[in-house]
């Protein structure tokens, strides 16, 4: 492989990867959209558009493995494509959560505890995946601190979420159920907000994830990492 080859596809694997960080957070962003409009139509668009994610996954995954077994790179080359071999393994799994939040939405029967702000939580789980992916493109230090920085925020909108649901279980609040719901509904349907939360913070681990992955390759700082 020529060296001007070579430099190419490791601009072309940076391209890629930036790529697929786009369209995953754009199926979060319809999947949340999906939650709050109850568009049935959107989340089945989250849901059929997963073998994508998964087939650019498995393409970018070869590239990494071409790249590492032919040219054999070292030093900052060896921690880039590690790192992105690494991140687009998050990518692919942060798709999945979209296509698991798709279906909850196309799944509830009722928009239960509305004062559970899901988008609110949701956004600012997608935000961290945009800075983790804007510190991998710019090869920005700080930026990926900032991002595990955030990760107690998101754990402690997801935690007091939760437990305003169990909280009001626990009391008696709506147990009985809510409006048409019978109570085996309702109760249905409170396990998937609680799934909902659980996946949105998830999200948000995944971003640190990349931050952490990122940081490695800027700096072989593994401090983020454990």
């Amino acid at each position: 492989m020529a060296r001007n080859s070579y430099q190419s596809r490791l601009i072309e694997l940076e391209e890629d990867v930036l790529y697929l960080s786009e369209l995953v957070a754009e199926r979060v962003r319809f999947a949340l959209e999906a939650l709050e409009e109850k568009d049935d139509a959107k989340a089945q668009e989250v849901i059929e558009g997963d073998h994508e994610i998964n087939s650019i996954y498995l393409e970018l995954e070869k590239d990494c493995i071409d790249l590492l077994a032919l040219q054999q790179p070292v030093a900052g080359d060896l921690r880039f494509i590690t790192a992105s071999f690494k991140i687009i393994t998050d990518l692919e799994r942060i798709g999945d959560l979209a296509t698991n939040l798709a279906g909850y939405a196309i799944d509830a029967e009722k928009d239960v505890y509305p004062e559970v702000d899901i988008r609110r939580i949701g956004d600012a789980a997608l935000d961290m995946v945009d800075q983790a992916m804007d510190a991998y493109e710019s090869e920005d230090s700080e930026l990926c601190r900032s991002v595990a920085e955030r990760d107690d925020d998101i754990d402690t909108m997801c935690s007091n979420a939760s437990q305003t649901v169990v909280r009001d279980l626990m009391t008696g609040g709506d147990f009985e159920g809510d409006g048409d719901l019978e109570p085996e509904e309702f109760l249905i349907d409170v396990r998937r907000l609680l799934l909902t939360i659980r996946d949105l913070e998830r999200i948000g681990d995944h971003a640190v994830n990349v931050a952490a992955r990122t940081l490695y390759m800027i700096d072989n700082d593994d401090s983020l990492l454990f």
